[in-house]
């Protein structure tokens, strides 16, 4: 009888110990779970290019580091590999977006959308912070009169590529903001929104605010002959709450940017491009993995976004 209760407390033991074990691993687990989660909200985030929007600057298939101390981390936005959308804060940002800045963002949402169908981060350079005032004259991008800078790698293309089901003239009725009249190559002047501003918002302009407005969180009413009703009480004025920008591709001719959806808020900008760390042709499928290895491009690795 002593033997079979010995052998049974040194089984126990076992069992316990493995347990044990288990329960360290799952532990160590989780905690390197949350210090990668922090330190992608807080400080880095690691970002793959899934279009060519921003070609030759960056290349399909680069992955990049973001740098998102800079403009204030956060803690996560969704759960983790879900939409879910969590309540979140921020630091203090070290300096806010600036023109010229690469940034991924989280979609606003397409131009008539209240909230965005798509869920995703998009990655453009920044062409007009609050205030400032936008415009395309034959290609050429001008802010505030002044022509912006050309980017080093910016790309033009003989035939506009657009998604399946569209074209040159449904796209441009598809222009930001609606009934503008504008198309990609000859857009504007259009001025950002900046917090503070004062718009007059009447029958003439009322659908080019009706979906801003509602975004920022209050109803807008065209009635009768033209009178405009915010937040039920007439008035024909409106005090923007938040700052905006305008984002365009450097691939200008095959960007879905700014020019159709409109205005990016400043809350939406997670991170500043920083540098690739990667780079492989990610058009090829892993199913043809011989070819996938041999577009490694190693002259990416380590290149400063800019």
């Amino acid at each position: 009888m002593a033997k079979t209760t010995t052998l049974g407390k040194s089984a126990k033991k076992k069992q316990q110990s493995k347990l044990e074990e288990k329960a360290k691993s799952f532990g160590s687990l989780l905690l390197t779970l949350i210090v990668v989660l922090f330190i992608q909200s807080f400080f880095i985030q690691g970002y793959s290019t899934p279009t060519g929007s921003m070609l030759n600057t960056i290349l399909i298939g680069d992955k990049m580091f973001f740098n998102q101390f800079l403009y204030g981390g956060s803690t996560p936005r969704f759960i983790p590999f879900t939409e879910i959308k969590l309540p979140y804060w921020r630091l203090p940002a070290i300096r806010e977006p600036r023109r010229n800045d690469i940034v991924n963002f989280d979609f606003p949402g397409f131009r008539d959308e209240l909230e965005t169908s798509s869920k995703v981060q998009y990655l453009k350079r920044i062409i007009g912070q609050p205030g400032d005032v936008v415009e395309i004259k034959n290609k050429i991008v001008f802010v505030n009169g002044d022509e912006f800078p050309v980017p080093k790698h910016i790309q033009f293309t003989d035939r506009q590529v657009w998604p399946k089901g569209y074209t040159d003239k449904n796209m441009e009725k598809e222009m930001f903001p609606k009934g503008c009249g504008w198309n990609k190559d000859n857009y504007g002047p259009l001025k950002i929104p900046k917090k503070g501003d004062v718009v007059e918002v009447n029958k003439s302009n009322f659908y080019q605010w009706d979906t801003f407005i509602k975004r920022e969180g209050h109803t807008i009413e065209l009635k009768g002959e033209g009178t405009v009703l915010i937040d039920g009480k007439e008035t024909d004025k409106y005090t923007v709450q938040d700052n905006y920008y305008f984002m365009m591709g450097d691939n200008r001719d095959n960007s879905l940017d700014s020019r159709f959806w409109g205005f990016v808020p400043v809350e939406n900008i997670v991170g500043k491009a920083w540098f690739v760390y990667f780079s492989w042709d990610s058009q090829i499928p892993f199913s043809e993995f011989g070819r996938l290895i041999n577009s490694i491009d190693i002259s990416r690795f380590g290149k400063p976004i800019e």
